[in-house]
């Protein structure tokens, strides 16, 4: 689906010129109400960073060719269809920077129906847009994105290969999903979404990661799930899980306190799914969230359950809200606030201490990147980036690093802090590995 706004957050992004020279690419929709002979293209208009560039600057790829200006004016056979993107290639002095850029254009149309000294028609749309290095990742580190972070823009603004396309668009590989949240009709899986699931994962080069699954445990008002039933929906998302290609699920199940103390039943529910996620060699990983720290009875007794049991298919999802430095009042969906309170309880900064993510790196299978903010300096507001990294790479963690956005949800917003993540992060990876 196309974005409404006329620039396109996916396709910003540096490119080499067929002279060797450089030149900054994006994506624009048609603003018009209707399709064009492209010889009705009258040119664009674009400031880059406050620098401006000549209408007949810019050279156009429409259904696959590439034209200048005049070409473009003297076409018979070429269109700008409505639902068709337009490929904009400006010639540059030197490549722009991994970040945010204020990109600024006016899209001129001619419409020969209105009188020649109106006909052509300016359309005008500014955007902040967002490149990521395209460079080659040199770390054990990779880097994906979790569903999660489209939140409210999925399945309304979005599709789920809108979603695998902007993840494919920022040089990211690994895609993480909720069982309950993106596969139609689940528990079951349809052969006809199955067979489309396998083709998009190979149009755009993705590896599923891991798979948000849920153990309800106060499934009804009247009485708790048992070990027998728990286990049995374990069980079951670990089939599918294998069946769509995933590597671990991560089971949240329902807790008994504040600090997220989970029902009683989760050891033995664990414990007898260990077979069969031993023989699909998919890992069970339990989630440590905010407001829980690593230093926490809840953390121990997952690493005891690891060391008792000398299990390879049982580790630990650390979400980065634990290390939040700073607090964050944007709110959160179905929260609702007592008497007093400025935000809820796992939005309060735990500032939980690099030495303590160190300790237990070596059970630590995946990392869920939790951010809510990043500026347009790519400063993340809230949590340390450098830090984490920096820990990460001292200790030679590997595995996923998988973007989870949970700032606020205005259409569109987490695409954009989804690629000033990577922005950053991509920096980051580069930076210390050189």
């Amino acid at each position: 689906m196309l974005e409404r706004t006329i620039i396109q957050s996916r396709g910003c992004k540096n490119v080499t010129l067929p002279d060797g020279k450089p030149g900054f690419q994006f994506q624009i929709r048609n603003p018009n109400y209707r399709g064009v002979q492209a010889s009705l293209v009258d040119g664009i208009d674009i400031k880059l960073d406050g620098r401006s560039y000549e209408f007949d600057s810019a050279l156009w790829t429409l259904q696959g060719e590439t034209y200048r200006l005049e070409q473009l004016r003297q076409s018979v056979d070429v269109r700008w269809q409505l639902d068709e993107l337009a490929t904009i290639t400006l010639p540059i002095e030197q490549p722009v920077q991994c970040g945010v850029h204020d990109l600024f254009v006016c899209v001129f149309i001619r419409r020969p129906y209105i009188p020649a000294q109106f006909s052509r028609s300016p359309f005008k749309t500014s955007a902040k847009v967002v490149v990521v290095e395209n460079d080659d990742l040199v770390s054990d580190i990779k880097l994906g994105v979790s569903t999660y972070s489209y939140s409210g823009d999925i399945n309304t603004l979005m599709t789920l290969e809108d979603v695998m396309a902007d993840i494919a668009d920022i040089g990211a590989s690994g895609l993480e999903m909720l069982s309950e949240g993106d596969i139609p009709g689940y528990p079951n899986v349809s052969s006809t979404w199955l067979d489309n699931w396998f083709r998009l994962l190979d149009q755009y080069k993705l590896q599923p990661t891991n798979l948000g699954t849920w153990v309800d445990t106060n499934m009804w008002l009247d009485r708790d799930l048992t070990v027998v039933e728990g286990a049995a929906q374990i069980q079951k998302d670990l089939q599918i899980a294998s069946q769509l290609g995933f590597s671990s699920i991560r089971p949240k199940f329902g807790v008994t306190s504040l600090d997220l103390l989970p029902h009683p039943i989760w050891r033995e529910a664990v414990e007898r799914s260990l077979e069969l996620a031993n023989k699909l060699d998919i890992i069970i990983c339990p989630e440590i969230h905010s407001p829980t720290p690593i230093k926490h009875i809840v953390t121990q007794g997952y690493i005891d359950f690891i060391e008792e049991t000398k299990t390879d298919h049982f580790k630990l999802i650390i979400d980065t809200g634990i290390f939040q430095t700073a607090p964050c009042d944007d709110g959160h969906e179905g929260i609702e606030l007592k008497p007093g309170q400025k935000r809820p309880p796992f939005l309060e900064p735990l500032k939980v201490p690099m030495a303590d993510l160190e300790e237990i790196l070596p059970h630590v299978h995946f990392i869920q990147s939790k951010f809510f903010e990043i500026d347009d300096q790519l400063n993340d507001l809230h949590v340390p980036w450098a830090d984490i990294i920096k820990t990460l790479q001292a200790n030679n963690w590997s595995g996923w690093l998988s973007s989870e956005y949970e700032g606020r949800r205005e259409p569109y917003r987490g695409r954009d802090q989804i690629r000033r993540q990577h922005a950053l992060l991509r920096s980051l990876l580069n930076q210390n590995n050189h």
